[in-house]
């Protein structure tokens, strides 16, 4: 197989692998201050997704001037599609330059085949199938035979613990080749009850004061997470921006849930609210969840603009901050960039660990697992430690394993 790296590489973001100058695993963007596309430029003549984040959906509308087939699992299609037209629309608001527009967002629906987990499907001569992997509803690896049997196993973003959401990755056929996201890597999540636990008494620590609790999260996967995790615990909070379309899309796809029902309870005890009735909110020892989760753009900026000089308000993250957006910002400085005012923030800011990724000692014990089942080329992709990562895998398992740089192509 010839396989051309077009992004992801020693960074999180743009995840992009093109397959024998044919088939194209993800095509995403990274967010920022500035949209980065994978390079190079391509002809695919089939798109394979993996799941529904922008840095691995985001750019796929973009190739429909080539007429590729397009495929993903339905719930990845749904949320996926939602987020596209969002893209568009916020483009379209800030006079930019969308990098597709309305004809291209139709014939991205036209042209994708929905195909659920698990079901193997033909495509421009490879066997193919989506295998679950954990992370969001819908989030598959890719597995891929060539005519000569050549396979590969692309994870996208692969988590193999349960979270209150989805299930963990556990199928891993074996395959020649292995390429995989190194988000994680060098890092151990804390043990998931312990950081729960912690996070709710930071919000009734807050609450108890009077104070006010911003939770920024990621409209698809963490702000249903959140959700769950808040009503376990009692606490019913107003939850804005786009998770609520999310999370009526997820409802439609029970199947990829692991508890359907918890979920709908949770969104049944928050307080739904749309963009009109924002200012009737009051803002007293109150919890909100909303987009978003990087505090680039979203509603969670109409918030910290009401609370950002309240010292006894917080803003809680839950997610993974790349460097350049507001929330890195936040972490490290204490200052964001809001509607373009500098505002300095009195509310305290914290982090906490509710990954849908695999951490290092996951991502290992599945390295391992392929492997020693025969896997004879390992890349390390979508992580700030992916050389680290390659080379542990050399040293510890003797199969050729590789860092690669954006842009570079190798056959294997």
């Amino acid at each position: 197989m010839e396989l051309e790296f077009k992004g992801a590489c020693r960074e999180v973001g743009r995840s992009a692998v093109l397959v024998d100058e044919r088939l194209m695993m993800d095509y995403g963007i990274s967010p920022g201050e500035n949209l980065q596309y994978p390079v190079n430029g391509a002809r695919p003549e089939a798109v394979l997704v993996s799941h529904a984040h922008i840095d691995h959906s985001g750019a796929v509308p973009n190739l429909m001037d080539l007429d590729p087939d397009v495929f993903m699992t339905p719930p990845t299609f749904d949320l996926a599609h939602m987020l596209a037209k969002d893209t568009l629309k916020i483009a379209e608001k800030g006079d930019e330059i969308a990098a597709y527009d309305s004809i291209e967002l139709t014939k991205f629906a036209h042209q994708t085949r929905q195909i659920d987990a698990g079901i193997e499907f033909n495509t421009h001569g490879y066997n193919a199938r989506f295998i679950a992997a954990g992370h969001i509803p819908g989030a598959a690896a890719i597995h891929l035979s060539d005519r000569e049997n050549k396979t590969l196993f692309y994870t996208g973003d692969i988590n193999t613990n349960d979270t209150r959401l989805v299930s963990g990755a556990a199928e891993f056929p074996e395959s020649d080749i292995l390429i995989t996201e190194s988000t994680y890597f060098g890092e151990e999540h804390p043990p998931r009850k312990e950081v729960e636990q912690q996070f709710i008494d930071s919000v009734r620590d807050t609450l108890d004061i009077g104070g006010n609790v911003i939770i920024p999260a990621f409209a698809i996967g963490r702000t249903q997470e959140v959700l769950m995790l808040l009503d376990s615990y009692g606490i019913s909070p107003y939850i804005d921006g786009m998770g609520v379309q999310a999370y009526k899309i997820m409802s439609k796809h029970p199947e990829y849930i692991r508890n359907p029902t918890h979920l709908k309870r949770a969104f049944n005890n928050a307080v739904m609210v749309n963009s009109h009735k924002r200012n009737r909110i009051k803002l007293e020892s109150s919890v909100i969840v909303t987009t978003a989760g990087m505090l680039n753009g979203g509603p969670a900026l109409y918030y910290i603009n009401k609370l950002h000089k309240d010292p006894k308000s917080k803003i809680i993250l839950t997610g993974y901050q790349v460097e350049g957006t507001n929330g890195r910002m936040a972490l490290d400085t204490g200052v964001i960039e809001n509607n373009g005012i500098i505002q300095h923030l009195r509310p305290k800011v914290e982090i906490y660990d509710l990954s849908a990724h695999s951490g290092d000692r996951e991502l290992k014990e599945m390295v391992k697992k392929f492997c020693d089942h025969g896997t004879e080329h390992v890349f390390a992709i979508h992580g700030d430690n992916c050389t680290k990562f390659a080379a542990w895998v050399q040293e510890e398992t003797g199969v050729n394993s590789y860092a690669p740089h954006l842009g570079e192509r190798f056959s294997v």
